[in-house]
């Protein structure tokens, strides 16, 4: 799974030097522990994924969403007809997630035929991001590899840890995400050396496929406050592990979740409406 911050920033927090990689495991543990905690805390997740998701008929035309949506790819009504995602609304309007898709009401409205249940079909790209049209970031970075097959691990790149277009380095960095034209992949590894990056393909709800040399190669910005919130959290489980050594333990360490994580959470959770 990808994680919302990555090893090399829970290194820096950490003040682990780069030679010293013993803790690795461990860290990456964490940051999977946290992201996944999250997810589970806030009802949210905070990594886009593709997916097509069934949606029970509710008014003629309007129809609220069970997720944060970033991006409507496409609407199938419920008597299996597509609606073309340009002619609809999107609520709320501006940069960030979505809750609600209104259609024209001088339009065809929304139907069901036998049952309201999942008649209504939506693919998009689901997850919550306060900023969505700049989420995506550009590595500065291309494929290096003469064709890049849909089953390869590993691809070459120019610069493993060189500055990326906001000269913030290293440009790849294990646990982020990465788009290759519409297809997602998670960074696993990053030889320097070689320049090459470890990756598992097709991540996220989206499929693994070729592509040519030099096309560019992106990378996936989760926002800020979530960024540090996982790196928080990350630390509290990785200290954690240790908490029942030494005198005063318990104190530095406390069993339950700190309060100040419980407040930064609490408010990117998700709320319901009924």
């Amino acid at each position: 799974m990808i994680t919302y911050a990555t090893l090399t920033q829970l290194r820096e927090r950490l003040r682990i030097a780069d030679g010293d990689t013993g803790d690795d495991t461990r860290l990456l543990a964490a940051l999977r522990r946290a992201t996944a905690q999250m997810d589970r805390y806030t009802a949210r997740r905070f990594a886009p994924v593709v997916q097509t998701r069934r949606h029970a008929y509710q008014k003629p035309y309007r129809l609220r969403l069970d997720l944060d949506l970033l991006e409507l790819l496409s609407l199938t009504n419920g008597d299996g007809t597509a609606i073309d995602p340009a002619s609809v609304q999107l609520l709320p309007v501006g940069d960030g997630p979505k809750s609600a898709i209104l259609l024209d009401p001088a339009g065809e409205p929304f139907v069901f035929q036998t049952r309201r249940e999942g008649a209504i079909q939506v693919r998009g790209i689901w997850g919550w991001h306060d900023a969505w049209s700049e989420a995506w970031r550009d590595s500065a970075d291309t494929v290096q590899d003469a064709s890049l097959s849909a089953s390869a691990g590993t691809i070459t790149v120019s610069d493993a840890d060189g500055t990326d277009s906001s000269g913030l380095a290293p440009r790849f960095q294990v646990g982020g995400l990465l788009r290759i034209e519409d297809e997602y992949l998670h960074v696993i590894g990053v030889d320097a050396a070689a320049n090459t990056l470890t990756v598992i393909r097709g991540v996220r709800g989206t499929t693994a496929s070729s592509h040519a040399q030099g096309t560019a190669i992106e990378v996936y910005i989760p926002p800020g406050d979530v960024v540090a919130l996982c790196l928080r959290w990350a630390v509290w489980l990785y200290q954690q592990e240790d908490a029942a050594i030494g005198a005063g333990a318990d104190w530095l360490y406390p069993p339950d979740l700190p309060a100040d994580l419980q407040t930064l959470a609490a408010g990117l959770r998700r709320v319901r409406v009924t």
